[in-house]
């Protein structure tokens, strides 16, 4: 599953996040720290854990927590992991794929959500592979990319501005993505049928069928 959801943090919030991270620039280091032995290579990219990206990174968590399609498509267990990262002209990530285990708990969805308006940084779109080849992203601030954690990756060089995002990865109730999509699919099915006034004799049919395939999928 590769999708985009939109508006996740409001404008507003997204000033102040990027103030905030601002006025601790310092706080910032050489990404390469937190990257597996074999990312490490291919990471040039600085991340804060200073005050200002964590406040940053709880309220990313509780809006994504708040969001329907989020939790739709994740079905979340748990965020395993998020930072704060920061791109500067001449800053790129090569081509790698996410750990699946970080502190010991398997990863099954990553994202991306973008914290720099798009018209301030040149390059810096995160390119990601799937079987119908490489799908780019560089989107407006407040918006996320979703992908599977098995996904090969890259983040295209900055050449201008400075790209500022914060990433995460987070474990699914539901262990297989062919499962994860069924259900998201389901959902959108459900929503349909709610808005065409579907009876309810019907719906208490579909939303059976989805708690019994949760029920069936999910780990707890």
């Amino acid at each position: 599953m590769l999708l985009q959801i939109a508006d996740v943090l409001s404008a507003e919030t997204v000033l102040a996040m990027r103030q905030s991270l601002e006025r601790e620039a310092a706080s910032f280091v050489s990404g390469k720290a937190s990257a597996g032995w074999y990312a490490k290579d291919v990471k040039n990219n600085d991340q804060s854990a200073g005050s200002a990206a964590q406040a940053a990174m709880e309220q990313a968590k509780a809006a994504l927590l708040a969001n329907p399609v989020f939790q739709s498509a994740v079905r979340p267990k748990a965020f395993v992991k998020t930072l704060v990262s920061r791109y500067r002209p001449g800053m790129a990530y090569g081509r790698h794929v996410d750990d699946a285990l970080m502190g010991g708990m398997r990863t099954d969805m990553s994202f991306t959500l973008f914290l720099s308006d798009p018209a301030t940084y040149e390059g810096g779109e995160i390119v990601i592979e799937s079987a119908d080849g490489e799908s780019d992203f560089k989107l407006p601030a407040g918006h996320m990319v979703l992908y599977q954690t098995t996904s090969l990756h890259h983040v295209a060089e900055v050449t201008r501005g400075e790209r500022l995002a914060i990433v995460g990865w987070v474990r699914s109730f539901i262990r297989s993505a062919e499962q994860r999509e069924t259900l998201f699919e389901l959902d959108q099915a459900v929503a349909g049928l709610r808005q065409n006034g579907a009876e309810r004799k019907l719906m208490d049919h579909v939303l059976k069928v989805r708690n019994t395939l949760i029920r069936m999928w999910a780990e707890d």
